[in-house]
């Protein structure tokens, strides 16, 4: 918390001096006297000298792995994990208000125990704690953010508030009207949020490696979905070049833990498994290498903190080295048995291109072949060992991490050790070229995407009615209060479905026709009870226990709905009512977020315009539960 806020100030800085350098750059665009001139342009240098110590101050706070990771004693290559984005105050007491008043018709001052809470819910998820309660805070909100556009978002205007956030990498702020801009941060930070946790864990353990694997997944499962489904994003930090670096660089990361897995499964010395783990951290080296090579590419080269590209660059070279020092190993430490079958067939498929010399059967039998191959591994490994460090001292901040250089130097001497040890004074032969090793993993990295339907949540503003009828995008008519009497053959209307009951047919001539009642109509109130969440039966109940002075019914007429009524009117003329009208489950007051499927959440809506927004996704067919139906029933 501390980290986020001090990442706060630095982001308010950046955010006042880049106003200050707007506001410069106008002046000096706008005026035609050179003395001004002269004096907006020393601004202008100080400013930008300004900007560039705080962006320098930000990459080093973005570089402070050394925070995230665990307390442990043991000795583990530290992993990246990124900084959340801040975003700033948003108080939408007002503009929710005024909204409930003009598109729902009712009080807005009647629901601000609702609106209040759901800012302090904004106000939680700006600094969630780094563990799974972190996460269900971040999930909770992004939930809520579903019912959120479906209630005071329409699709012709928008609320008129903006939603600032600022760039996790750089601190450069952005705002936007969208809330699809909301929702993109969110799940950024959803994704960050896991990198911090995969981060801290012991990874010197069998559980600590696999909760590392898992949040490392999730995050790029995070990362890749917000790729994949928003576009235009007015921040550097959500665009599709970053973002796939994103989720390469937490593939990577994966990788690695599954490297460190293996050395923990693998601790029986053999020739097999010293094999494998060559190929494993052929495989580290492999993915590191696109990372390295993504990270250099315009656009994003610029962009990602220079003690990040070092890092996997770093990485790359260490893994590389690792992957022909376990090759010498196998061979130099474990001589041919028995076993001479199983290790020509290992080894046949464990270089790019097969070593100079004499056939494999000859070269696994031969202990001197085997100890030349060996020292041709080792000599790589020790100029890659080398290319690492000399990397890892170019880079002002990793030169700071103690930790990476007592592993790189670790790793350095064990090597030269090695070396030292098959080395002959009588070897007049000169050391060949090793060719690399096959990468190859024994568990592929998965990219999980986030599983919105683990948190539950309830609507906040469920009060307002069913979303099925009661949304942004739905207008209807002023709600209408209907005074009825009972005749003698009843009140003369068919009613369906649930939440909100709906006036399926209205029979003409009858009490219902003469007092107004029309097809197509909801009840929301009978007798000054609300009804718009009341079941069928409910209803039903309501209307049959009114006595002689008759009743009062609350309806509202859809704007459009004439067009839609035409649904129901071939409804209505089913044989003697018995027609069926189905109502969604999110008409419940359960909410849809109780689905089992959560692919409900990946229907946004598909507004069109500037700034982030959600990509057209293929029509998802929810899994919805139908309700229980009832026939129709003439009252």
């Amino acid at each position: 918390i501390k980290l986020q806020h001090r990442r706060a100030r630095i982001n308010q800085q950046i955010n006042k001096e880049m106003r200050m350098r707007a506001g410069a750059e106008n002046l000096f665009r706008a005026t035609s006297n050179h003395k001004v001139k002269e004096t907006v342009a020393l601004e202008l240098s100080y400013v930008n000298s300004n900007l560039q110590l705080l962006k320098e101050e930000l990459e080093e706070l973005n570089s402070s792995m050394d925070v995230y990771q665990n307390d442990s004693e043991s000795i583990s290559v530290p992993m990246i994990p990124l900084g959340l984005k801040e975003t700033k105050e948003l108080d939408l007491l007002v503009p929710l208000k005024d909204f409930i008043s003009e598109h729902y018709g009712e009080e807005g001052v009647l629901f601000e125990k609702e609106i209040k809470e759901f800012m302090e819910l904004r106000q939680a998820m700006r600094t969630p704690s780094r563990n799974e309660a972190g996460l269900e805070l971040l999930m909770e909100y992004y939930n809520q953010l579903y019912f959120l556009d479906s209630r005071f978002f329409p699709p012709t205007k928008t609320l008129g508030v903006f939603f600032h956030w600022y760039d996790s990498l750089t601190g450069v702020p952005s705002h936007q009207r969208a809330l699809a801009f909301e929702k993109g941060s969110v799940l950024f930070n959803l994704g960050a949020l896991h990198t911090q946790i995969g981060a801290r864990q012991d990874r010197a353990s069998l559980p600590g490696l696999n909760q590392a694997i898992d949040a490392f997944q999730k995050a790029a499962g995070a990362f890749n979905y917000l790729k994949e489904n928003f576009s235009n994003a007015p921040s550097l930090d959500m665009s599709a070049a970053s973002l796939t670096m994103l989720v390469r660089l937490m593939v990577a990361q994966v990788q690695e833990c599954v490297f460190e897995k293996m050395t923990l499964l693998r601790a029986q010395n053999d020739f097999l498994a010293r094999l494998q783990l060559a190929q494993e951290a052929a495989r580290v080296e492999d993915v590191y290498s696109l990372v390295h090579q993504t990270m250099s590419q315009p656009h994003v080269k610029d962009y990602v903190p220079f003690s990040w590209t070092t890092m996997v660059h770093v990485k790359s070279e260490h893994f590389k080295a690792l992957s022909h020092y376990f090759a010498a190993i196998a061979l130099c430490d474990f001589p041919s048995d028995a076993e001479l079958l199983e290790q020509e067939k290992a080894f046949l498929q464990f270089h790019i291109t097969m070593p100079e010399g004499p056939s494999l059967r000859v070269l696994l039998q031969d202990p001197e072949e085997r100890r030349k191959l060996g020292k041709a591994h080792l000599k790589k490994a020790i100029m890659k060992h080398e290319e690492a460090m000399r990397i890892h001292g170019l880079c002002k901040i990793l030169r700071k991490m103690d930790i990476l250089q007592e592993v790189l130097s670790f790793a350095h001497k064990r090597s030269l050790s090695k070396y030292s040890e098959i080395d002959h004074e009588e070897d007049f032969f000169e050391t060949g070229e090793a060719p690399d090793i096959h990468p190859k993993t024994h568990q592929k990295p998965e990219i999980k995407s986030p599983n919105f339907s683990q948190v539950k949540v309830t609507d906040l503003f469920h009060r307002l009615g069913p979303l099925s009828v009661f949304s942004a995008k739905n207008k209807w008519y002023p709600a209408r209060r209907v005074h009825l009497m009972r005749g003698e053959n009843g009140f003369g209307f068919t009613l369906r479905g649930d939440s909100p009951v709906l006036i399926a047919g209205v029979i003409p001539g009858g009490c219902a026709a003469e007092a107004g009642l029309k097809e197509g109509d909801y009840i929301i109130s009978v007798n000054g009870k609300d009804c718009k969440w009341s079941k069928h039966a409910e209803v039903v109940q309501l209307l049959k226990s009114t006595g002689k002075e008759g009743v009062d019914i609350g309806v509202i007429t859809l704007q459009g709905s004439e067009s839609l009524g035409t649904v129901d009117r071939k409804v209505a003329v089913m044989s003697s009512g018995s027609g069926m009208l189905k109502s969604n489950k999110e008409n419940s007051r359960k909410s849809l977020m109780n689905s089992k499927s959560a692919s409900t959440l990946l229907v946004w809506s598909k507004k069109t315009g500037p700034g982030l927004w959600p990509k057209p996704a293929p029509a998802i067919k929810a899994k919805m539960s139908p309700s229980v139906a009832s026939p129709g029933l003439s009252l």
